[in-house]
């Protein structure tokens, strides 16, 4: 990082390592610094007390130690109100719904970026860090935004509905580590949480089982239904069409003789249809609620590397503006299981053009 004195940061300290650094560096690089983490939830709000996730009580202690440690004030702020209605009841309805929610983007875009950066501004702060391995440059008066040097840690998917305004006052001072030397540098300065594990899963959702969260929080069973082989015949009987996502082998109950996969829901009917995986790839889909970051609008068909999953290795397709303003996107080779509500991110090299939510495949 440059030297860029008598600046001031807001940092979103999560209590895992990666925030950490990012605060040492941004106070090493000269900034006034102070520390907050936001409390999301209570265990209770999820139903669950015995597990680790980010955002927990113990995460805000290992916040409030590194920034003691590091001098900076430090206060965790209360946005589980917002959460609820933003990302744990957007996550619910969305399955509900069909499709397959992601709640880490709509957490950024809906809490971290938003909130974090009005608290900043309203408290005189001009700029927020995140511990986000991505990268932030400016060229001819454009905030770019391009994936972080470290290939198996880059965070760049998640970042891709930040806007112009936002990109101006983001710093994310570990977009040119890896994930070996942020540790090393946590380590060097006695960092309680130098070799804290990642968090791998929903933050609210620790064991990964979607439903029983659901169903948790709504204090509502999902009614049973059938499931169907690709010519509409019943084959079985499931707990609910909404628990089941595209492309899901386990936990279907089925004896086929051979893996089945989920590939389609009908939520209108409450079936489920399962068949040979070779019916879930598809070159084409159709995408909305876009964002841009290089140009405020895509230019004619342009051939791009795309992303239909987090950490899923590229692919190209040549993407173009359909006549009611959403993109299409018709891939080179046909690809696996793309799903409704999840991202979509369009790449060239390591500069992230912008992306959207995935409606429809075909």
């Amino acid at each position: 990082m440059t030297e860029n004195l008598n600046k001031s940061a807001l940092i979103a300290m999560s209590g895992g390592v990666d925030s950490s650094v990012a605060a040492f560096l941004m106070k090493r690089a000269g900034y006034d610094c102070r520390g907050v983490t936001m409390r999301l939830y209570r265990n209770l709000d999820i139903g669950l007390n015995q597990f680790h996730t980010c955002c927990s009580q113990s995460d805000i202690d290992d916040a409030a130690e590194i920034a003691f440690d590091l001098d900076i004030p430090f206060e965790v702020l209360d946005y589980t109100e917002d959460f609820k209605t933003q990302i744990m009841e957007k996550f619910i309805r969305t399955y509900e719904e069909g499709a397959t929610p992601n709640p880490c983007i709509d957490c950024n875009r809906f809490m971290k970026f938003r909130h974090l950066l009005d608290y900043a501004a309203e408290n005189g702060m001009e700029y927020v860090s995140t511990g986000h391995y991505a990268r932030v440059e400016e060229k001819n008066g454009r905030f770019l935004l391009k994936k972080g040097r470290d290939p198996f840690k880059d965070q760049s998917y998640v970042l891709y509905m930040l806007t112009q305004e936002q990109l101006a006052h983001i710093r994310l001072p570990l977009g040119d580590l890896t994930k070996e030397q942020v540790r090393e540098i946590a380590e060097k300065n006695g960092f309680v949480n130098a070799r804290k594990h990642d968090s791998q899963d929903i933050c609210f959702v620790p064991d990964g089982d979607y439903a029983s969260f659901m169903e948790r929080y709504t204090g509502q069973k999902f009614e049973p239904g059938d499931f169907l082989d690709e010519a509409g015949n019943v084959i079985g009987r499931h707990r609910g069409a909404a628990c089941y996502t595209l492309g899901q082998r386990k936990g279907l109950g089925l004896a086929m003789g051979e893996p089945v996969y989920v590939l389609r829901k009908n939520m209108a009917e409450n079936t489920v249809t399962v068949g040979k995986e070779s019916a879930l790839f598809h070159s084409h889909l159709i995408a909305d609620a876009l964002n841009w970051i290089p140009f405020d609008a895509l230019p004619d068909s342009i051939r791009v590397s795309v992303c239909t999953r987090y950490h899923a290795k590229e692919r190209f397709a040549v993407a173009s503006m359909m006549e009611d303003g959403r993109l299409k996107l018709d891939f080179e080779e046909p690809q696996r299981a793309m799903t409704p509500g999840q991202a979509v991110v369009l790449y060239d090299g390591d500069l992230v053009l912008g992306g959207g939510t995935i409606r429809e495949v075909f």
